[in-house]
């Protein structure tokens, strides 16, 4: 298969690359070439894609499939109308952060709201909160939609992603936290959900669903599991075992501990019940549909190995340790009372 993806030099983006390269596929990646490098057997085409005509050279090479991971509104037009009428498959990954209701559990793309599509006047995501990015992902769907058919496009909307390379604080933070070893605070209840899915899984999917051809628009997740059943499979993949203490969510967020990722955040924990269906969807109609996922400890053993070879590439957030130390000194002071 002739594969165009449209970026391919970090995360995701590689690692669909990599793996198609692996599976003997012909792989192009059309990106400015700012963020990193192709992986060895991929060709890569310099583009810069805020040009309407970037892409208009690479109309007659033949592409069967077209995978694109823009949040950028006008990139996603112009990559379109420059090559939609010249391939018979396009890929869109998008975001359960397109949903306008994060609070039931259990939910799926058939039955959860969407946000509005982004004002006209907004290209892409705004500020350091990424403000708009729920809606320039709708609008790109709907783009994708009018112009390829629902028969020859594949909405993914992706979950958390986690694995080696990632460039957030979140699942590393895990991997790190549980190596360290001492008392390791765990927020909210053992029973909390999570959910992610791992980058090699998912772009195996990616490739699976432009091979054969798969249409329609799905959740790009794993299934969910408990918080614990989380900290089990970080601890089994690093072969420790780690001495958790459970802190109420409450107590934590009345000590301003904030959610989710950054700076003085627990990652992957949402407050609930408002975010309950965050880590919570019904991943059903992917796993029915060709997205297989590895055991957690592996995907540990790869972001673990990873962060070893490439320490200056992980980010540094989270909860830092004379924080979380002193946040379960004030925990155990109240609970020994």
């Amino acid at each position: 298969m002739r594969i165009l993806i449209l970026g391919g030099t970090q995360f995701l983006g590689r690692a669909l690359a990599r793996l198609a390269v692996a599976q003997g596929h012909d792989v192009t990646c059309a990106a400015r070439g700012v963020s990193g490098v192709v992986p060895a057997g991929a060709r890569f085409v310099r583009v810069d894609r805020d040009d309407p005509a970037a892409l208009g050279s690479l109309a007659g090479a033949g592409f069967e499939a077209v995978v694109d991971v823009t949040r950028q509104i006008s990139h996603a037009r112009y990559a379109l109308a420059a090559l939609a009428d010249h391939v018979g498959h396009w890929s869109f990954v998008s975001t359960i952060s397109v949903y306008a209701e994060h609070a039931t559990p259990g939910r799926s793309t058939a039955n959860t709201p969407l946000l509005a599509p982004a004002p006209s006047d907004v290209d892409g995501p705004v500020g350091p909160e990424h403000r708009w990015y729920g809606g320039c992902k709708v609008s790109i769907e709907r783009l994708v939609r009018e112009r390829m058919g629902v028969d020859r496009s594949f909405l993914c909307r992706a979950g958390l992603i986690v694995g080696a390379e990632d460039p957030s604080d979140r699942f590393p933070y895990w991997v790190r936290r549980l190596s360290a070893g001492g008392e390791v605070l765990a927020p909210g209840k053992p029973t909390d959900r999570v959910q992610f899915v791992d980058v090699e899984d998912l772009a195996g999917w990616l490739l699976h669903a432009a091979d054969t051809r798969l249409s329609g628009t799905y959740d790009g997740t794993g299934p969910a599991m408990s918080r614990a059943e989380m900290m089990a499979g970080v601890a089994a993949g690093l072969g420790v075992d780690p001495r958790l203490t459970w802190v109420d969510q409450d107590f934590l967020l009345s000590h301003e501990v904030r959610e989710w990722s950054g700076e003085r955040a627990l990652p992957l924990w949402v407050s609930l019940p408002e975010s309950a269906g965050l880590m919570d969807r019904d991943a059903s109609e992917a796993l029915a549909a060709g997205l297989v996922i590895r055991p957690l400890p592996d995907t540990v053993r790869a972001t673990a190995s990873w962060m070893a070879a490439h320490p200056a590439a992980v980010r540094q957030g989270g909860l830092d340790p004379a924080d979380e130390a002193e946040i379960l000194r004030k925990w155990h002071a109240v609970r020994d009372r």
